[in-house]
């Protein structure tokens, strides 16, 4: 069976992950999204909610696995026979920095990174960015699913 793991904070998952998700589902027979979890990190979403939204976004692909891990992403991919991590890059910038894990990664353990573009639609889109979109009020119903936009203006209500 090929595997390959999508890590991530995904402080919400946006269309942009669930767009490397996707594809990657389409090149590899089980598809895990790491969840990573970094304790120094106050995120907008508690763990096990970021879960249940990705969950609830990937259930049309029938072979993505939705966990959370703590530490090394590599050690996620040993104990679960991981041989590879797909990364989606947006830009230069993406390369510079996912280069340097890649090289990294496959030094510790022999774990492969593959890069996917991303879609031109999602080249701008980040997390961050869309936390900072709903604060403030912007519409952000292109850049989510239904139910995290949902999540979203929940948890920014402001009453």
């Amino acid at each position: 069976m090929r595997r390959a793991v999508c890590p991530g904070s995904f402080d919400p998952i946006t269309n942009g992950h669930i767009d490397i998700i996707s594809r990657a589902s389409r090149l590899y027979d089980e598809i895990y999204v790491a969840v990573m979890i970094n304790k120094a990190k106050k995120g907008l979403f508690e763990i096990d909610e970021r879960l249940d939204l990705i969950r609830q976004v990937t259930a049309e692909y029938g072979n993505v696995r939705v966990e959370a891990f703590h530490g090394l992403l590599v050690d996620f991919c040993k104990q679960r026979d991981i041989p590879a991590i797909v990364k989606g890059l947006r830009a230069v910038s993406d390369f510079d920095y996912e280069l340097q894990m890649a090289q990294m990664n496959i030094g510790l353990s022999g774990v492969e990174t593959l890069f996917v573009p991303t879609n031109p639609t999602y080249s701008f889109l980040s997390s961050s960015l869309v936390k900072e979109v709903a604060t403030w009020g912007g519409d952000i119903s292109h850049l989510v699913p239904p139910v995290v936009l949902e999540a979203l203006n929940k948890r920014l209500r402001k009453d």
